[in-house]
């Protein structure tokens, strides 16, 4: 029998120590191994690459002291593209749809979903389970004490976190015994047990809001998540508009330097001419070429910009086969229409303080810290706990008999007790408390700084669309002005009473004042994209309302597989 239970007892242990070496798969289950960690290379994140250009050094290289250049039109790097028409609600709706910045933020109320949930299983009730199986050889010096026992126990019960802080639990234990000893009434013997026990804490941990703090900032936290996500629907609505009104102006400020080159070339067509016919100096030839020559620079820099705000939008919008690598030329269709606005500041102020994603933001946040204040005063209390029990006994030589006996009811067992402890000094509590009080008095004082940022900023805008309006009025007197000075220089030019150079600077100047003209239109527009968005809204007739991402999207089942990596 001996060599029997010797046996037995070892292919329990060694199933036991197969089954750590299985669940550590097969490794080293007293220290991490290489593969334990997630290692990159030394080389990518320590080695600074310098880079190389010379494997795209052009085979044909200009000269450039030659100091001659095609003063013909330059071919346009848009010649033979693609071209997409576009609307400012076009871009809109596209910025809606597809911005992976918007995509992203998105995502973050559903993460902050799961932090609800996951505070909210902390009230669920559990299964629980247990099982022991016991063997004892024991020497022994009294025939009333068993040298040989064996045991098996199994607990099934049910255990329930209360909202009040404490916990109560439903259990039935059933114990098989058998031993040797010979005085033993019953063997085996078998008993099942009822149990009933209620814990409660009566000081600290007691109450249901100290016991939902957690789930109360994870809540808050959700609802934070959301007024940032609705923050970055506005700012990249914004920025879609800012970047179509920034491509119209560079577009616009293309065709004027087109026309400006235009101008030039015509002057010096002139200036040919008039040279041939001996009524002008070679000079006046030279410095009409020289003029050509500037605006050659003015297109091949608008031409830059058209392609940087190009490049601008199409990221924010982010539609397919419309990368930003991607040749198409876009064509904001949409002009630009500058209505006069007679502007409150005082009541756009106040709309701002109830409307601003920020300011909700940080009043979110003092909701969480007065939570935070009430859990840490509670955790500055001592601990009292109150715990009852009840059983019911059952007995008997069989499983059956046992519950029989429970069921009855004849044998019942009682116990009422508490615990306590009073920590000495209460230090640590303290100071976090101390510290949860400091942290919602210098949010407070953030909140107060934050609502006078906010009424900066909108009076700013304000001030600023004003501004920006009477740009255009000043713009286009100055274009009206200077259409009819180059209209003279130019007669004046072909009746030798003035310079190429005049002619020249008159186009400037008039290039310039229509220049000047988009950019207080195109600023306007902006102006008042800034003065929605320093009120917390956007610009557009119809409202905006987002989704938060699906958690139980195909996506994320596949993710949670493991199919998707």
């Amino acid at each position: 029998m001996n060599a029997t239970h010797t046996t037995l007892r070892l292919a329990l242990f060694a199933g036991s120590v197969a089954g750590l070496l299985a669940t550590g798969c097969s490794a080293n289950p007293f220290a991490p191994v290489e593969s334990d960690y997630e290692r990159i290379s030394v080389e990518r994140t320590r080695d600074v690459e310098s880079l190389d250009l010379s494997g795209f050094v052009a085979e044909v290289q200009p000269d450039l002291e030659a100091g001659k250049m095609d003063l013909d039109r330059p071919v346009s790097q848009f010649e033979g593209l693609e071209n997409l028409e576009l609307t400012i609600a076009e871009a809109r709706a596209a910025t809606l749809a597809n911005n992976l910045d918007i995509q992203v933020a998105l995502v973050n109320p559903a993460i902050d979903d799961q932090s609800v949930s996951e505070a909210e299983a902390a009230f669920n009730s559990a299964f629980t389970l247990r099982g022991l199986w016991v063997q004892t050889d024991t020497p022994t010096s009294s025939t009333l004490s068993d040298a040989q026992a064996e045991q098996q126990l199994l607990t099934p019960g049910v255990r329930v976190p209360l909202l009040s802080g404490g916990t109560a639990s439903v259990s039935l234990p059933m114990r098989r015994s058998e031993t040797n000893n010979t005085f033993s009434t019953l063997n085996p013997a078998y008993t099942s047990d009822l149990q009933f026990s209620l814990s409660q804490p009566l000081l600290r941990g007691a109450g249901r809001r100290s016991t939902t703090h957690a789930l109360r900032v994870a809540a808050i936290g959700r609802s934070v998540s959301e007024t940032r996500t609705k923050a970055t629907l506005i700012n990249q609505l914004t920025a879609a508009e800012r970047s179509y009104w920034l491509l119209y102006a560079a577009r616009e400020e293309l065709a004027l330097r087109q026309e400006e080159f235009e101008v030039a070339r015509e002057v010096l067509d002139q200036a040919q001419r008039l040279l041939d016919a001996g009524s002008v100096a070679e000079i006046e030839l030279i410095r009409a070429e020289s003029g050509v020559a500037d605006r050659l620079d003015s297109i091949l820099r608008a031409e830059q910009n058209v392609l940087v705000q190009q490049r601008s939008l199409k990221r924010v919008m982010n539609i397919a086969g419309l990368d930003v690598d991607s040749e198409t030329v876009i064509l904001p269709v949409s002009p630009p229409d500058p209505v006069l606005y007679e502007i409150d500041p005082a009541a756009l102020a106040e709309l701002a303080i109830g409307s601003r994603m920020d300011l909700l933001e940080l009043e979110l946040q003092l909701l969480a810290d007065a939570s935070q204040i009430d859990f840490d005063r509670n955790q500055t209390l001592p601990t009292l706990n109150i715990d009852a029990s009840y059983t019911i006994n059952g007995l008997g030589d069989s499983l059956s008999d046992s519950f029989d006996t429970t069921r009855d009811n004849d044998f019942e067992d009682w116990s009422l007790g508490f615990t306590g402890e009073i920590p000495i000094g209460n230090q640590a509590a303290e100071s976090r408390l101390r510290r949860s009080v400091l942290t919602r008095l210098q949010r407070i004082a953030n909140k107060a700084s934050r609502e006078q940022t906010i009424r900066q900023e909108v009076y700013d805008a304000a001030d600023r669309l004003r501004a920006d309006w009477q740009r255009i009025l000043a713009a286009r007197q100055a274009v009206i002005l200077n259409t009819r000075t180059l209209s003279a220089e130019r007669r004046q030019f072909e009746l030798g009473g003035s310079t190429s150079t005049d002619v020249l600077n008159a186009a400037s100047r008039l290039v310039s004042a229509r220049s000047d003209e988009i950019r207080a239109v195109v600023d306007y527009q902006i102006a008042q994209l800034n003065l929605a968005q320093s009120t917390g809204m956007v610009l557009g007739a119809a409202k905006v309302r987002w989704e938060p991402f699906d958690a139980d999207s195909e996506q994320v089942r596949e993710a949670q597989s493991g199919r998707l990596w």
